[in-house]
């Protein structure tokens, strides 16, 4: 009896295995990338969108009014110093004006790749807000007479979006470096305390401030990973 000839590949085998082969390493070179855009946009998109999907449905959760009446009651004149503090540097006495220097800072020292991201990620959140605001048209929360009462409308909070988007463009700028750690632990303190003011002073439901946070993780990460993820 004859040798019998060697089974040969078929060809389609060898192009599904090739498939793999490039999948397998297009995720292991974009591993970070990929994880990014799960954890800063699609994340952050499905959250905002069940959000979106209850306040459209019924104009409030479960749990909005129940933590406000909680945060009245924790009501004193130094926790009003505080949270009237951390409201106004939350927008337009500090957030707004550290996103002018700092574009005008990297623009400055001739970073434009970093500049355009800041100034695109920073003036389109704020945009964004203002759009938003329209489309649902949520009421403020009228629980109690705030000592801060705002006339806008209240989904999602501009406060929280604004502080969150500030917070994500300095961190992603500064995680190639040794300062990130510093600029994490800053902004896990600012972006909370910002947030809460809104809530401690009845201007802003819960939902109002993760809905602010997911909007801002959606916008930002989305523009650096279109516009700078590459140098990082």
């Amino acid at each position: 009896m004859g040798d019998r000839p060697a089974p040969v590949e078929s060809g389609g085998g060898s192009r599904a295995h090739a498939v793999v082969s490039a999948v397998r390493d297009v995720v292991r070179r974009h591993s970070g990338a990929l994880l990014l855009l799960f954890a800063g946009v699609l994340l952050p998109m499905w959250v905002f969108a069940e959000l979106a999907d209850e306040i459209h449905e019924s104009d409030g959760l479960p749990f909005d009014e129940p933590i406000l009446l909680f945060a009245q009651t924790m009501a004193h004149d130094g926790f009003d110093r505080v949270f009237l503090f951390f409201s106004e540097i939350g927008y337009a006495w500090g957030v707004v004006p550290a996103d002018i220097v700092l574009v005008a800072v990297l623009l400055w020292r001739r970073r434009f790749r970093a500049g355009v991201f800041a100034a695109a990620a920073l003036a389109g959140s704020g945009l964004l807000n203002m759009a938003t605001k329209r489309l649902f048209a949520r009421d403020r929360p009228a629980l109690w007479e705030s000592i801060a009462p705002e006339a806008t409308y209240s989904f999602p909070s501009g406060h929280a979006m604004g502080s969150m988007s500030l917070a994500l463009v300095l961190i992603l700028l500064a995680w190639p470096t040794r300062w990130r750690r510093w600029v994490l632990a800053a902004m896990a303190v600012f972006v909370p305390m910002v947030g809460l003011s809104r809530v401690y002073l009845g201007v802003h439901y819960p939902s109002d401030i993760v809905a602010g946070w997911m909007a801002a993780s959606i916008w930002v990460v989305g523009v650096y990973l279109l516009i700078l993820r590459d140098r990082h």
